[in-house]
């Protein structure tokens, strides 16, 4: 088997992405990621996996926001055109809902980057290989 049809399945992608929205260790899907609401772990305490090098950068506020940009603007006009409230009702109720939404995703899509990033060995996930 070739190094690079080795790299494609020894580390499957959904696993791992299902793991990392979970806040569960990429590999092995028992450790948590996270040491508090978003501060990776320097590694896994279950496997010893190494996150230190991991980078997620802006890319989980990113498609957070994206995800609850078009989940909540469709909501608002529906919720308007049927009710017709106050509009500040209607920026109360919607701005809680965002928040309680963006709250709830960031933190998973945090672990969701770091899984891609391990999967894919990405950024120092792969550099201690034995072929």
């Amino acid at each position: 088997m070739t190094a690079a049809a080795l790299d494609a399945d020894d580390r499957p992608m959904r696993p791992a992405i299902l793991r990392g929205l979970a806040l569960r260790c990429p590999n092995c899907g028992r450790g948590r990621v996270l040491s508090g609401y978003l501060t990776l772990r320097p590694a896994c305490l279950s496997c010893g996996e190494d996150f230190s090098h991991a980078r997620t950068d802006d890319g989980p506020a990113y498609v957070t926001v994206m995800i609850v940009g078009h989940l909540m603007a469709p909501a608002i006009l529906w919720a308007f055109v049927r009710w017709r409230p106050e509009p500040e009702t209607l920026a109360g109720v919607f701005l809680v809902g965002c928040l309680a939404l963006t709250l709830f995703l960031l933190p998973r899509m945090k672990g969701m980057f770091l899984a891609i990033q391990w999967s894919r060995r990405m950024h120092g996930f792969g550099a201690e290989r034995d072929d």
